[in-house]
């Protein structure tokens, strides 16, 4: 069993895109299940060209994930005809700091102005060093889950 062990902040500044390791990657994804109620989120994701299923169980800090590379024209036709709308876009940069890669995500769409940093740790108990540019820990607010924004109107007031 695969497990995601994550912590998520809000973006204070543009510190970030002096580190980065690359361009962004523009990312799609939308919603077979939501979860909620211990249910799995169910989540196809078109990565530039590449189609990814993801399968989360619930929790916020640590969950069992499992994820599978599928072809982009049936993550392409999935977005367009299973998810329901809207589906969220962003464009997700990799930037190094203290000894981790954060991912950045910028989104666009109906979020559009909002940008969360993501930190992949090997344990939940992991220090870590926080770069200048990141603001309020949003890990244990639900309402920063992709699953829930991808149902919100616009982004959570602050």
């Amino acid at each position: 069993m695969g497990t995601e062990i994550e912590r998520k902040f809000l973006v204070a500044g543009d510190g970030w895109r002096a580190a980065a390791l690359g361009p962004g990657q523009r990312l799609r994804q939308g919603y077979l299940a939501h979860g909620g109620g211990g249910a799995p989120v169910v989540r196809v994701r078109l990565v530039d060209d590449d189609g990814v299923l993801t399968i989360k169980g619930p929790g916020l800090l640590a969950r069992a994930e499992y994820e599978y590379p599928i072809p982009a024209a049936d993550a392409l036709a999935m977005l367009e005809t299973l998810c329901a709308p809207p589906v969220i876009e962003k464009t997700r940069t990799r930037v190094a700091h203290g000894g981790l890669v954060w991912e950045v995500d910028a989104f666009g769409g109906h979020l559009a102005g909002l940008v969360l940093a993501e930190v992949e740790l090997a344990a939940a108990d992991q220090a870590v060093t926080l770069p200048d540019w990141v603001g309020a820990e949003v890990t244990a607010d639900a309402r920063y889950q992709n699953a829930v924004l991808a149902r919100a109107a616009a982004p959570p007031a602050v």
